[in-house]
């Protein structure tokens, strides 16, 4: 079981709360702006799957547990990764509203769970705030806060690499987001950190 130190609530609760801030903020203060579409015809080429949107949404657990190791590690790399993540938001907002991106969904057939998932997600995320993709962004935060960390095991930092792979795949899978929307959370992750 996960215990979660004292000194550890603080950074925490602050990413969730500036995270949401800026996801949510942006969205409001740009939703009748242009939005640019920068979807390339190789994005055209890669199908939506439904089963996808299970890793989507399973990332919410990933990322609260692996943001909670993080936050157990020694003082300097705990303020090392939550000053890159907090950093990293500043970047994604200045991107959310000086250039607004869009993609095209595709019309999903509402038969079976998966597909009715799929179209609930659509109805509560709008195709906005879309470069750099938070998702990718965090789950490579997820990974590089761990990753070469001794003191946490070798196969759960490779799980937490294939994980994070997994749920930008499914960003593209789900068609949530783009190729370049992808290559952009994982490099600000990387430059951030």
């Amino acid at each position: 079981m996960i215990k979660i130190k004292k000194q550890s609530i603080f950074p925490l609760i602050f990413a969730v709360s500036f995270n949401t801030l800026v996801y949510v903020g942006s969205r409001l203060i740009a939703a009748d702006w242009h939005h640019y579409n920068i979807e390339s015809s190789l994005d055209r080429l890669i199908p939506f799957w439904a089963p996808s949107v299970l890793i989507y949404l399973g990332c919410y657990l990933f990322w609260g547990v692996n943001y909670i190791l993080i936050a157990q590690q020694g003082k300097k790399e705990v303020c090392q990764f939550f000053s890159a993540d907090f950093l990293s938001r500043i970047v994604c907002l200045a991107f959310f509203l000086l250039l607004p991106t869009t993609n095209v969904r595709p019309d999903i057939a509402p038969d079976g769970f998966l597909n009715q998932l799929m179209l609930y997600v659509y109805s509560i995320d709008a195709a906005d705030n879309l470069f750099p993709s938070i998702h990718c962004l965090v789950s490579w935060f997820c990974y590089i806060g761990i990753r070469g960390k001794e003191e946490i095991s070798v196969w759960y930092r490779g799980f937490s690499c294939l994980m994070a792979l997994c749920i930008c795949a499914s960003t593209l899978l789900t068609k949530q987001h783009v190729i370049i929307d992808v290559a952009g959370g994982i490099l600000l992750a990387e430059i951030c950190f």
